[in-house]
């Protein structure tokens, strides 16, 4: 099999897809992945592939990784593909079964002319097509050139919202998401750990937001949210993480500044942590996630991870978020003093609420993600390999 990326970049989709590609390599099917750029700059950060979490994790585990060396944001920033990088793909793609398209923006590759024709697995992610750029037209084209053979949607509000985009519901599977129930659990030693890192005592509440800076985690909402749960809670502390989560972010420092009104936030009490490789650590030794995205979430990865960790899960009505922390946590309206008083609601309820989240790991296993995309690619590849009866004369 050959996944084919966007590019190696922060973000929940390529962390459970990457995730999906070691679970297949380690049942047994041979996997190599193909990356359309080496270099992304996105959320205020310089971005490499080398440098990734995800890239570090397949190739670690023996997954040949390879790209077409451009550059997201750069000059090669173009749907036109030159001879050599349509040459590089053919021979990706020479020697594999089905193709796995990580979101429908590689399909802008795999459209192009004169590659051998594979059956395509698309895997989608988000909840608003219609904001995809040119992508959806690419997954319309594919999807009526006979490429796509299925596509793989992570929430029930992924699919309806691409069967409304003019895609076949036959080709309209939903797996959804799933976490490594070994390295996302409760685990008081690492509480400590963060929090002695962080500077936090042990008894003060953490809400932590884990989301790239982008306008659809509608950060300022956060930010105003923060603000008026920290005035009423002296000892709260609130984490951001993800790329474009620093101060050498000037939006995000503007954002702070409209949020707390032009003064500095409580010393000590906001944190800006950036890209962690450590999120079982965050969650671990936060006692509320949160989510305050305006549109285009499915399954966010967060709340999962978060709630995994033995953190309530708080979070706008976006995507499947609502059915997701359904018994285990809160849906606020966006609005702040909402929002604010739903975090302090789950700090008082999380006792209460960790045997619901213990009984829910089960439902959110990465082993049966990852089975049931091992059934949809067999029965993919079967469909394809199955020889066609002869004409009736």
């Amino acid at each position: 099999m050959l996944s084919v990326y966007e590019g190696f970049f922060s973000g929940g989709a390529r962390i459970v897809h990457s995730d999906v590609v070691l679970g297949l390599r380690e049942g047994g099917q041979y996997q190599r992945v193909l990356s359309v750029y080496a270099e992304v700059h996105r959320e205020a950060t310089r971005q490499l592939m080398e440098d990734d979490a995800c890239y570090r994790a397949l190739t670690a585990a023996g997954v040949g990784v390879g790209s077409l060396g451009r550059t997201l944001g750069g000059r090669g920033d173009s749907a036109v593909f030159s001879g050599p990088e349509l040459a590089e793909t053919a021979r990706a793609m020479a020697d594999v079964d089905v193709i796995l398209s990580l979101k429908e923006q590689p399909l802008s590759l795999l459209n192009q002319a004169g590659l051998p024709r594979r059956p395509v697995v698309v895997a989608l992610h988000r909840s608003d097509p219609e904001n995809q750029g040119p992508a959806l037209d690419e997954l319309r084209t594919a999807i009526a050139d006979g490429t796509v053979a299925a596509c793989v949607c992570c929430a029930e509000s992924t699919r309806a919202a691409y069967q409304a985009a003019g895609v076949p519901a036959e080709l309209l599977h939903v797996i959804p998401n799933g976490v490594d129930l070994v390295r996302f659990r409760p685990d008081p030693a690492r509480r400590v750990a963060l929090r002695a890192e962080l500077g936090i005592p042990d008894t003060a509440p953490v809400v932590v937001l884990a989301a790239r800076y982008a306008a659809m985690k509608n950060v300022p909402l956060f930010l105003r949210a923060a603000r008026a749960w920290l005035r009423d809670r002296p000892d709260g502390h609130v984490l951001l993480c993800g790329a474009g989560m620093t101060g050498a972010n000037a939006e995000l420092g503007a954002d702070i500044a409209d949020a707390f009104g032009g003064e500095c936030p409580p010393a000590g009490r906001v944190h800006l942590l950036g890209v962690r490789r450590d999120m079982e650590v965050v969650y671990a030794g936060s006692d509320v996630v949160a989510l305050t995205s305006s549109w285009g979430e499915a399954a966010p990865l967060c709340l999962i991870e978060g709630m995994m960790c033995g953190a309530v899960p708080v979070t706008t009505d976006v995507g499947d978020s609502s059915a997701i922390v359904n018994g285990l946590g809160f849906v606020t309206p966006p609005d702040p003093q909402a929002v604010a008083r739903a975090w302090d609601e789950a700090v008082a309820g999380r006792g209460a609420l960790a045997p619901a989240l213990a009984a829910a790991r089960e439902r959110f296993s990465r082993t049966r993600m990852i089975a049931s995309y091992a059934e949809l690619i067999d029965r993919v590849h079967a469909g394809a390999t199955r020889p066609s009866l002869p004409e009736t004369l």
